[in-house]
């Protein structure tokens, strides 16, 4: 770290709090953030968080034994608040003494908060408005992710530029605020870092590392696509509470519209309520990644990628990435 002085400095609340040398988060991505990446991130002095996704307590709790298996280093673990098992994840978090659970996907269900806490962890939320970011930090959150629309996956409705510049001049003086959504390059991690931001966290850059195990045809889609194919999907339904997701344009976002209209229907008839329906939709979100990060099926699958996928460009170790995007950062900083 001694050769980034400026960065360090600006990045000392956020590497304290975070437990490790650059406070550089790689953002959860399903199939994506698992043991490989993970551990490969948090080895090279980022901080790795593995995504549960939809993933089991039984899986979770593989899934952390074979990452601390990997690296000694600190990483996280995020957990989706609508998921049914969610205080049994939050158990099997810490039964393995992680220092770290990001809440992910909404409004944290009452008392899940002060469950994690009670393990000795600490939480970290998302907050796409000022409003929201206030009452998550009164309600005990320790940490804030704001992530801009420009963001792979799972999307707010407003940019990181307007977030950044609503939030942190609010907020990032007396609490720990993370800017992720869009970041591809470290010029843009000087500026928020200069804006009062603790760190940051990046997704798409991570995506295509050596480490991660998504398939050789999801990484050539990625260095193939410029940042005008990474498109949010559109919502079918005003009453299905849908959150859009970025990926990249094919026959899959045709599908995604077209299961909106089937779980439309079954809510109609009554056949399901809200919150089967949504689940149902984050099932569909889950099936249709594995396709494309696991079996490759990159026409059908979900490709989620954020509209910085035109910065990536190669398959490179993730030690590499993270040295790349510090000595931008750091020259930036430096004049």
């Amino acid at each position: 770290m001694t050769t980034y002085p400026h960065t360090a400095a600006l990045m000392q609340r956020g590497t304290d709090f975070l437990g490790c040398e650059t406070a550089i988060m790689c953002g959860a991505m399903s199939w994506v953030s698992e043991r490989n990446l993970v551990a490969a991130i948090s080895n090279a002095g980022g901080f790795g968080v593995i995504a549960c996704g939809a993933m089991t307590p039984e899986l979770l709790d593989r899934e952390i034994a074979a990452t601390k298996a990997l690296t000694a280093k600190a990483f996280g673990v995020n957990l989706i608040t609508m998921h049914p098992g969610l205080f049994d994840l939050i158990a099997v978090c810490r039964k393995h003494g992680v220092t770290h659970v990001v809440l992910a996907g909404g409004i944290p269900p009452k008392g899940s908060v002060e469950a994690i806490k009670e393990g000795g962890a600490k939480v970290i939320c998302f907050a796409p408005t000022l409003a929201l970011a206030k009452k998550l930090l009164r309600s005990g959150a320790d940490a804030m992710v704001i992530e801009g629309m420009e963001a792979g996956g799972h999307i707010g409705p407003v940019s990181t530029s307007v977030l950044t510049q609503e939030i942190l001049p609010e907020l990032a003086a007396d609490h720990l605020i993370f800017v992720a959504g869009g970041i591809g390059r470290g010029e843009a991690i000087a500026s928020y870092l200069e804006m009062g931001a603790a760190g940051v966290q990046l997704g798409t850059r991570f995506a295509c590392a050596t480490e991660s195990i998504a398939h050789p045809d999801f990484k050539k889609a990625f260095f193939r696509a410029n940042a005008r194919d990474a498109t949010a999907s559109v919502q079918v339904d005003p009453r299905l509470p849908v959150i859009p997701v970025r990926a990249l344009k094919n026959k899959g976002t045709e599908e995604f519209t077209a299961k909106q209209r089937e779980v439309a229907a079954l809510l109609d008839a009554g056949e399901v309520d809200m919150g089967e329906a949504q689940l149902q939709i984050e099932h569909f979100w889950a099936g249709a990644l594995r396709r494309a990060v696991i079996d490759g099926d990159v026409e059908n699958g979900s490709v989620m990628a954020g509209q910085s996928v035109g910065m990536v460009t190669k398959e490179e170790p993730a030690a590499d990435i993270i040295a790349e995007l510090m000595s931008q950062c750091e020259a930036a900083l430096a004049r």
